[in-house]
C-alpha cells in the first residue's frame, strides 16, 4: 500500500448491506442528483463499489437474500436505538 493510501476495515455484515444499498442507490435520480453536487465524490464512489462487487461471493449464491436480512438485523440490532426514527 502507498503511503498516500487509506484503508477501510468493514465487516462482512457491513459490506454485505453496503454493497447492497450503493448497488439499489447508483443510478437512481436523487441519489446522482446528491452525488453530482460534487462530482469528485465518484471517483471513491466507484472505487468502494468495484471493491464490494469482486469481494463479496456472497452476491452469487442462492440464498443471497436470506444472508443480506440476516446481516442487516445483526447490524440493526448492534445499532438498538441509532438512528430510529422517535415518535412524534
Amino acid at each position: 500500500m502507498a503511503e498516500d493510501d487509506f484503508m477501510i476495515g468493514l465487516s462482512r455484515d457491513e459490506a454485505l448491506v453496503f454493497s447492497d444499498w450503493l448497488h439499489r442507490m447508483m443510478g437512481t435520480a436523487d441519489f446522482d442528483e446528491l452525488v453530482d453536487r460534487d462530482r469528485a465524490v465518484w471517483s471513491p464512489l466507484y472505487r468502494i463499489s468495484g471493491a464490494l462487487e469482486t469481494s463479496l461471493v456472497e452476491v452469487f449464491r442462492p440464498d443471497y437474500p436470506v444472508r443480506l436480512q440476516e446481516a442487516r438485523q445483526r447490524l440493526l440490532d448492534a445499532l438498538g436505538e441509532v438512528g430510529r426514527p422517535t415518535g412524534a
